[in-house]
Parts: C-alpha cells; structure tokens; sequence
C-alpha cells in the first residue's frame, strides 16, 4: 500500500451562464457509484496536476481547457475503496460544442449543467464523502461569485 495520498485534478468547468458541468457516474464503477462528480481523475506518474487536469476534461468530456480561471481548492478524502486521496480543483473554461459532451463509455451514464439554485441535486448521495462534492461545487460557485462570473 502507498503511503502518500493519490494525487487528483478536478475541473469544474463553468459555461457563459455562470454554471457548472457535473456528470453521473455509471453504477458500475467501483469508486463512488451512481453518483454525481465533477470531471476528474488521478495523475498519472510524471504528470503535473495541471497536465491531468487537461487530459481528464479532454478524456471525459472531449472538450479542451481553454483557460483556467483559478484554483477552488485542495481536499483531501478516503474512497471506499481505503485509498487516501488530495484532489486539487479548478474553474476553468473549455473549447467545444458546450451541448454535446463525449462521455467517456462506461464510466458515466448522464450530464447536466447546472446553477447555483441547482445544487441541491448534489444531495442526492450526501452521505458520500460527507457530501464534499456539493462542498467543492459551493466554493466552486464562491469563486465564481468572487471573479465577477
């Protein structure tokens, strides 16, 4: 077992109308099933967390970051599957037909945008890590608020 954390990237990928891109996770994936998640991932050896970030969007949405509007925040957390993770969040714009994500097969199943009033939609698994999906997309929504966006 490593005992340095999984290192991750999230990207909160904001649209012109302020909100925010989440996508269902398939019901067979191992870590955090069926539940709703930013696009995301774990690095992978030699890779900066910027680099990840990058091909994470292009992987699970086919869009590419055209900019990164800052930093949301650092959170550490346990899967259920026991591994220790610090995931590091970031707002950012992509380059793509906005209507038409390319979701990865398998892995997710569903997409939305949605606005600040829309979070509660994130409740739906609460329980999950404490609700700390909601917690990143509130600070994400924060920020947002903070750049004027």
């Amino acid at each position: 077992m490593p005992t340095e954390p999984l290192r991750c990237a999230g990207a909160l990928i904001v649209d012109d109308d302020g909100r925010i891109f989440i996508q269902r996770r398939s019901p067979d994936r191992r870590l955090f099933p069926n539940t709703w998640d930013i696009v995301g991932g774990h690095l992978e050896p030699g890779e900066g967390v910027e680099d990840a970030l990058r091909r994470e969007v292009e992987e699970e949405t086919g869009w590419a970051v055209s900019v990164v509007l800052g930093t949301v925040g650092e959170y550490a957390y346990t899967g259920d599957d026991g591994v220790d993770r610090v995931e590091t969040d970031f707002l950012v714009r992509v380059d793509g037909d906005l209507a038409r994500p390319r979701l990865e097969p398998g892995k997710h199943t569903e997409w939305r945008w949605i606005t600040e009033s829309e979070i509660t939609v994130l409740d739906e698994h609460r329980n999950v890590n404490n609700g700390l999906i909601r917690t990143i997309a509130e600070e994400g929504f924060a920020a947002l608020r903070l750049l004027g966006l």
